[in-house]
Formats: structure tokens, C-alpha cells, sequence
């Protein structure tokens, strides 16, 4: 038998550490929760995603009495973005999440069906997207989904 040790690095910083830049990709997030459909969960999320060219796009997750119709802030931002800005990468994707009238103390990070988005992404335009996940006590920042999906199904793995 053998064992791998898989390190994900991941930065956290207070509001005020993060720059003007990011900052702002936060509240459109945060804001975006405000145009979430949640009347099941109850549990809102936004996200927002900066594309190469500088446009910002935003989601919020939109719920279905069939949950599995329901669709994740995440995959809205980003299929929006990819369909209305085919040629623009996504360079940088803040998410937050807001329940019983206030936003969460600590991050959230993506499901697994978005990770898996966002690496697709990544492959697409050949470019890593950094996260930014907010909570009121901390940021938590990664330079690539690779931090949150250490092991990946890519195009390559079937190929291999």
C-alpha cells in the first residue's frame, strides 16, 4: 500500500486585508444574494465573476420544488458569463452566502458539481480562477479550484 498526503493552501484575510479590487467583487456577491430564489433552503447565495476584460457578471442560486432542477449561484454566474462572454476568461469568482437576515460568519465554498465547473473552466481558456470565498469572519482566498478539487476529472483523465 501506498499514501499520498494532497495539501490544499489556502489564504485567509479580514475585510480590511483584501484589496479595493477584491473588495468590490465581495459586494457584488453579496449583493447578488439579494436576487436569489430560495423559498425551500431559505439559504441564499451570490456569486460574482470578473471576467479577462474587467466585466463583472453576477448569480444567485434559483430554487425548484424538484431540487434537482435547482441550479447553484455559481453555475449561474459562470454559464452567464461563458454564453454572453464566450471569449473573456473568468479570471477571479467571489461567492457569499446570506441566511436568517445575516450573512454567514464563516465562507462557503462551491458543491462539487461546481468545483467541477469551475475546472472546466479553468481548461477552457487555459487559466486558473482565483475564489474568494467571504464570510463576515474571514476571506478565505485560492489561486485555482485545484485547491478545492485536489483530485480531478479532467478531458486528459479520459484519455490516460
Amino acid at each position: 500500500m501506498q499514501e499520498k498526503d494532497i495539501v490544499s493552501k489556502v489564504k485567509i484575510y479580514g475585510y480590511e486585508e483584501l484589496s479595493a479590487s477584491d473588495r468590490t467583487l465581495i459586494e457584488r456577491a453579496k449583493a447578488a444574494t439579494q436576487t436569489s430564489y430560495a423559498p425551500y433552503s431559505h439559504f441564499q447565495v451570490g456569486a460574482a465573476v470578473r471576467l479577462a476584460d474587467g466585466t463583472v457578471v453576477t448569480g444567485s442560486n434559483q430554487e425548484n420544488a424538484a431540487f434537482p432542477s435547482s441550479l447553484c449561484a455559481e453555475r449561474t454566474a459562470l454559464f452567464y458569463a461563458n454564453a454572453n462572454h464566450p471569449g473573456q476568461a473568468v479570471k477571479e469568482l467571489a461567492i457569499a452566502a446570506y441566511a436568517n437576515g445575516q450573512f454567514l460568519k464563516a465562507p462557503i465554498p462551491p458543491c462539487g458539481a461546481c468545483r467541477q465547473v469551475i475546472l472546466g473552466i479553468e481548461e477552457r481558456y487555459a487559466t486558473a480562477v482565483r475564489i474568494l470565498l467571504f464570510g463576515e469572519e474571514g476571506t478565505y482566498v485560492v489561486d485555482s479550484v485545484k485547491a478545492l478539487l485536489p483530485l480531478q476529472f479532467t478531458g486528459e483523465t479520459m484519455r490516460e
